[in-house]
């Protein structure tokens, strides 16, 4: 790439404003004495509209004076990668900061890369540009891509992002090589440069000071568009993590400590950007004590709302009530597992009578479509769990005609939806072993044979192939980066599975010893080790734990993070 010259670097014009909520397209970049970085997102437009991360990194780079930062979506095609605002190629660009939230975007990425002419390795790449890895992947295991990554940013961006591309910028201009600059930068806070830092990383947090359960900077939209999950609709982060400390839930101890957003923050977004709809996003929306006023408020403002999935203790009369006289016509529900013992070891505070006394209100209330999320696959699950489940989804149906009374017009239909578990890094299931396709599937045929004959139950499954992907590649050490590599050369995943069948089952298929090292532990989120086994024994003998309490983490100590965050 071309040096600015010293005239360039003086101009240092300031760029156009282009960062205002909910906007479809900023203005391109003038790079003239600015840091060109290319923000990518493994996946098309879609994908990035929907991505509140993503677009919150680009809000904190887009109003720096000193970085020119422009978009890249990789999901069309394999050609040459271009900038979505000013058409330039990746190649000109000494900074690529990549938002990866899913480990199926191993492989576009990987592509990007390989069809802009950019070694995939970073041995390959001695000198710039720079591959910076954020976003999820980076901090519950980054193992697979640091073949790949030359530094990887751990945590929330709000908490030391900026300060690493400004410091960047320096060494680019300054012409300070990127090996000399990632051994001046090993040990930034948040930082982890593989090969070089000192580990464990520990992950950043940006927390407001005296108070651990308020998020100070939610994430909001800046871009809107059709192509999004939620059309034309401002995403707003309600909250960050959860407080219920679902076994299986990596979002509920990578996010630690759980922070709901202040209805204030959210109202000052919605009047700036003044959106025709709002969609709220969080793991635990119910548990927000302002989400009815919020919703309260943005219906007096005409303003149109969607909601994540609720929990069915948390589903009031007068909360579903409300949601009814704002046309909200479809209710999502987690059951998770198939009987009450599954999910006591899932550790899944859910009462089955409040769950069926939800769907009985769901149905008298005028809802027309229910979906029922289900996890299929526990290490503990047996044919008994299913025979509960049978008798339960009929409760389920029972429940809904009860709703329904003597109406003929109204009916409900329900949409049980099931996943296969992947045991995650940083849960108590990071000890488990996965379960194999064919017992995946064999428990998705019993429960095709279970709802057939159900009134206006529908099924919906995933592949569990996808699943035991996915589980190698979260599980995996920087051994498994050449299972993506094989993807890339043999044209996908199912291919080279097959070519990796015997690593990916040593991966998967075993049960991990109390005191096996695992390849994400070069990362410290703050949840001990400690505390994880005691709750994968817990799960054993399917015994609840309390979940995270409302005093914050100075009134538990159960996981460690009271003392981590004083550390």
């Amino acid at each position: 790439m071309r040096r600015p010259s010293g005239a360039e670097e003086k101009r240092q014009r300031r760029r156009p404003p282009a960062t205002r909520p909910g906007k479809s397209m900023p203005a391109p970049p003038d790079h003239g004495g600015r840091l060109p970085a290319a923000l990518v997102i493994p996946g098309d437009e879609g994908l990035g509209l929907s991505a509140l991360g993503w677009q919150a990194v680009y809000r904190l780079l887009a109003a720096r004076p000193e970085i020119a930062v422009e978009r890249f979506f990789l999901g069309k095609g394999f050609d040459a990668p271009v900038s979505a605002d000013s058409q330039r190629d990746l190649r000109l660009f000494p900074l690529m900061a990549a938002s990866v939230s899913f480990e199926e975007d191993f492989l576009p990425f990987l592509r990007a890369l390989a069809a802009a002419g950019v070694p995939s390795t970073r041995t390959e790449r001695p000198d710039y540009p720079l591959v910076l890895v954020g976003g999820p992947i980076a901090f519950l295991n980054p193992a697979p891509l640091a073949p790949l990554a030359d530094a990887f940013f751990v945590g929330e961006a709000e908490a030391g992002l900026v300060d690493f591309c400004l410091k960047l910028k320096e060494a680019v201009f300054d012409g300070v090589s990127k090996q000399d600059f990632l051994h001046s930068v090993k040990d930034m806070p948040g930082i982890y440069v593989p090969g070089l830092s000192k580990t464990p990383v520990r992950r950043v947090l940006d927390i407001s000071p005296g108070d651990c359960g308020l998020l100070g900077a939610p994430a909001s939209s800046c871009f809107t568009g059709p192509q999004a999950a939620f059309p034309d609709a401002l995403l707003l982060e309600v909250n960050r993590g959860c407080p219920h400390a679902c076994r299986f839930c990596a979002a509920g101890f990578v996010y630690r400590p759980p922070r709901h957003a202040s209805i204030e923050s959210l109202q000052a977004l919605v009047q700036e950007a003044d959106p025709p709809k709002v969609g709220l996003v969080g793991t635990a929306l119910t548990d927000w004590p302002d989400l009815l006023a919020f919703l309260r408020w943005l219906h007096a403002r005409k303003t149109k709302f969607s909601l994540s999935s609720l929990r069915a203790d948390g589903l009031t009369e007068e909360l579903l009530g409300f949601l009814r006289e704002c046309g909200i016509r479809t209710v999502t529900l987690a059951l998770e597992g198939a009987s009450e013992r599954l999910r006591h070891a899932a550790n899944k505070k859910l009462d089955a009578e409040v769950f069926l006394a939800a769907v009985e209100r769901a149905a008298r209330l005028g809802v027309n479509h229910l979906r029922v999320y289900l996890i299929l696959g526990w290490p503990w699950e047996g044919p008994e769990d299913y025979d509960e489940l049978e008798g339960f989804l009929a409760r389920i149906c029972e429940a809904r005609d009860r709703g329904h009374g003597r109406k003929t017009k109204e009916f409900m239909r329900i949409t049980l939806g099931a996943s296969s578990l992947v045991p995650k890094p940083w849960t108590p299931m990071q000890w488990a072993g996965m379960a194999s396709e064919e017992t995946l599937l064999a428990a998705q045929k019993r429960l095709k044979d279970m709802t057939r004959h159900l009134r206006g139950v529908a099924l919906q499954v995933d592949a569990p192939f996808q699943a035991r992907l996915q589980g190698v590649l979260s599980r995996g050490g920087e051994e498994a980066f050449e299972l993506v590599q094989l993807a890339a050369s043999e044209g996908g995943w199912k291919k080279a599975m097959r070519l990796w069948a015997d690593q990916a089952a040593n991966i998967l298929d075993r049960q991990r010893g109390e005191d096996e090292a695992f390849p994400w532990e070069v990362i410290d989120t703050g949840v001990s080790r400690a505390s994880l086994w005691r709750e994968w024994t817990r799960a054993g003998r399917a015994l609840h734990t309390p979940g995270c309490p409302k005093g914050g983490c100075e009134a538990c100590g159960l996981c460690g993070m009271d003392k981590w965050l004083k550390s």
